[in-house]
């Protein structure tokens, strides 16, 4: 029987996806990659927040070593996988109709640096670290992560982490904003899943359009951004969930939110 790379569990209105190779430190495989988006369109169809996290040991320790791609090395297309998998993947996060917090131990290396910081929120333990090793094996970092670190901290550090190929542990990723919060390891689980519950909430439409905001203000002018947050509002004023925020707020009482 094949073993799922990616388990999916329910918390009420929250899903956690758990990678699950251990045997690889939850090193990422084209399997592993097509199982995880598999999940989150699943997840995205009925959960109304998202929790992605590891092991105890590894979130995910990058690209799966023994891949075709490794044992072929200069005589295939590396960018291959990354067209037709991964970078799929990173664009469905960044268009995932719920919030995504992803919760990280121990290592997040390579692509797995790059899936645990493309989280809306990312709460880390203090045995996490994030290390991009690419100039190692003579490959550049993906997975989105040159965008989302420069983005995070700017130019400056994502190079210092790209270049100097060292470890960031969770404290200094937290100081430098990479990451929201930063614990004990024995709390992160249960802290991501707080927070996924908190999200999940709140007004789920206006939550998704708040979202979609935010990461179009990645790549827009201030001028487009106003123009998307005009229609945005248009669209977040027409729905229930505005008249019931409103009337809640009124009648001083929590709103109950389709």
């Amino acid at each position: 029987m094949t073993t799922s790379l990616v388990m999916l569990e329910t918390k009420g209105d929250v899903a956690i996806l758990t990678l699950n190779d251990p045997a690889s430190r939850n090193a990422m495989s084209a399997d592993m990659a097509q199982q995880l988006l598999a999940a989150l369109k699943a997840a995205s169809g009925s959960a109304k927040a998202i929790v992605l996290r590891g092991h105890e040991k590894a979130f995910c320790s990058g690209a799966n070593l023994s891949s075709d791609l490794v044992s072929n090395a200069g005589g295939i297309d590396a960018g291959k996988a990354l067209e037709e998998i991964f970078n799929p993947l990173v664009l469905a996060i960044r268009d995932l109709p719920v919030p995504l917090v992803t919760a990280v131990r121990g290592a997040a290396a390579g692509v797995g640096a790059s899936l645990a910081l493309i989280g809306d929120i990312i709460v880390a333990g203090e045995s996490a670290y994030f290390l991009l090793p690419f100039r190692h094996v003579g490959l550049v970092p993906d997975g989105g992560a040159p965008w989302l670190i420069s983005k995070a901290v700017g130019r400056v550090r994502a190079l210092e982490m790209i270049l100097l190929a060292e470890r960031i542990p969770a404290a200094k990723a937290h100081e430098w904003g990479l990451v929201t919060r930063c614990m004990s390891d024995d709390a992160v689980g249960e802290t991501a899943i707080t927070l996924a519950q908190n999200i999940a909430s709140g007004a789920t439409n206006a939550i998704r359009l708040a979202r979609k905001a935010v990461w179009a203000a990645q790549s827009v002018d201030l001028q487009a951004e106003l123009e998307l947050e005009r229609e945005l509002q248009r669209e977040a004023g027409y729905h229930p969930n505005f008249v019931e925020g409103v009337t809640a707020f009124r009648e001083k009482r929590a709103p109950v939110f389709v």
